[in-house]
């Protein structure tokens, strides 16, 4: 599913791992899902559509946004 919508993705220190946002719903509770959420579903949608998965950016690589 191809999507228009943002996504804010913030370290939570109360919760101690990244929560995700999505700032054009406004009437829904946020942070509404845990990073680790959005990566394995991201993860999911390449897979089932045979798309190879990127290569992860670590820290002290140099950052490549689309």
């Amino acid at each position: 599913m191809n999507s228009p919508y943002s996504l804010i993705i913030q370290w939570s220190e109360e919760d101690r791992l990244f929560v995700v946002s999505g700032p054009e719903f406004t009437d829904v509770m946020q942070p509404c899902t845990h990073g680790q959420e959005l990566l394995e579903t991201l993860i999911e949608l390449y897979q089932e559509d045979g798309k190879p998965l990127p290569e992860p950016q670590t820290l002290g690589k140099r950052l490549q946004i689309a």
